[in-house]
């Protein structure tokens, strides 16, 4: 079971799109029905990913089964936080967004940020109040929450930070 993570391409589309479909199956399952909805995220989002460089798939024996965005920041909706305050302000900082895996899978999110944390020292990241497993692995992984931030359309999320010493 060799894993590693890969740039998604454009041919790479619609393996994304059942990958974000399968971790809407997986919220649901999980009594986390709103975050993502049936519409979220939209096409158009992993289309800009994959032409901005930043959607990337979890590849473990040959086949996707995990596809997440990991985008440099500044991010808009992280610049007013509530309830609290980001760990650091002042330096870079990456963003994951757009987890989802195949139904089944174990220990994505620690193969996802082992790969992340190779690229910065520094990520941020949000979830939705009803996503417990995601606030699990957070926890797990050693993510701070920070506060809360208000996404563009005012839905609420729940924010975390993690910063590791640069190596």
């Amino acid at each position: 079971m060799e894993r590693f993570v890969r740039k998604a391409t454009a041919k790479d589309l619609p393996v994304v799109l059942d990958l974000i479909e399968s971790g809407r199956r997986i919220m649901r399952e999980n009594d986390n029905p709103h975050q993502w909805g049936d519409s979220h995220p939209t096409v158009e989002q992993i289309e800009d990913d994959i032409a901005n460089g930043c959607s990337y798939l979890l590849m473990e024996d040959g086949r996707a089964i995990a596809t997440f965005a990991f985008i440099p920041g500044p991010d808009v909706t992280y610049a007013v936080i509530y309830d609290g305050q980001w760990i650091d302000t002042d330096r870079l900082y990456y963003v994951l967004h757009r987890v989802a895996s195949a139904h089944g899978q174990h220990g994505i999110m620690t193969s996802i940020l082992d790969y992340c944390f190779t690229k910065t020292c520094n990520i941020r990241i949000d979830t939705h109040r009803d996503n417990k497993p995601m606030q699990g692995a957070l926890a797990k992984a050693g993510f701070h929450y920070c506060g809360i931030i208000h996404l563009l359309n005012g839905d609420e999320r729940l924010a975390y930070q993690k910063i590791i010493d640069s190596q």
